[in-house]
């Protein structure tokens, strides 16, 4: 089993990150809900949330279906997006968009500052380029973002459009902890549902956070091989950290 989220005597915090592909709500909401709620998160990092026609009363339902808040992202960031349960405290959020290749998709960042107790927490939500030189540099902004947020710990995770050999991962994870390597759970491969063959979404952390488990959560009681096929054309990945108090 994956820790539960817990405040620690020591003032520490244990987090469950959940980061997820929902391709626009465009597939079985209900069945995404479900999963993301069985997945109890107190961070949910959203790559492809809607950012065209009324993309904040759809993203504020997916929240309410939830129990969970909208913290920042969507159409103002291209597309990421960051929710929240109550139990975080929000210091500040940032939509970033990146600089836009002529003939490609625009991409950005959805950022947060969140407190857990005395645990403080940077968060980026990313979906990178299909273009492997410009996801290279999207991933070296996502670095110099993460090192811009100005806290000791952060998370960033999301679709990175490339497995764990490619060049970008590999920068990501030289400087970062990826949470799969680091202390695997569930299953790894997350894409596509109907036949998993691919890691290209990931979690990771910096030095100094506790990661306790992390993977496509397979073994998370309430979440069912049917709801993760209906849900997106994405699997979710579930880690829980333990974050110490700053």
């Amino acid at each position: 089993m994956l820790p539960n989220s817990s405040a620690e005597p020591d003032g520490s915090a244990v987090v469950r990150v959940l980061s997820y592909n929902i391709r626009s709500l465009r597939d079985d909401t209900e069945a995404l809900a479900r999963v993301i709620r069985a997945c109890a998160p107190d961070l949910v990092l959203l790559q492809e949330a809607p950012r065209f026609f009324r993309w904040r009363k759809k993203l504020a339902r997916l929240a309410s279906a939830t129990d969970l808040v909208v913290l920042s992202g969507g159409g103002t960031s291209a597309g990421p997006a960051l929710l929240c349960s109550l139990r975080a405290t929000v210091e500040r959020t940032e939509d970033v968009l990146l600089p836009l290749t002529p003939g490609e998709h625009r991409r950005g960042f959805a950022t947060a500052v969140v407190r857990f107790g005395r645990a403080r927490l940077g968060v980026v939500s990313c979906h990178l380029s299909l273009r492997a030189d410009e996801r290279y540099e999207q991933g070296g902004m996502l670095l110099d973002r993460l090192a811009g947020l100005g806290v000791d710990h952060a998370v960033a995770g999301g679709d990175l459009n490339e497995r764990p050999h490619g060049h970008t991962f590999r920068r990501l994870a030289a400087a970062l902890q990826d949470c799969w390597a680091t202390k695997p759970w569930g299953t790894e491969q997350t894409f596509s549902p109907d036949d998993p063959r691919r890691r290209i979404d990931a979690i990771f952390a910096t030095a100094g956070v506790e990661v306790l488990g992390c993977g496509v959560p397979t073994e998370q009681p309430g979440v069912t091989r049917a709801d993760l096929r209906a849900a997106t054309d994405h699997l979710p990945v579930l880690a829980a950290l333990r974050i110490p108090a700053s």
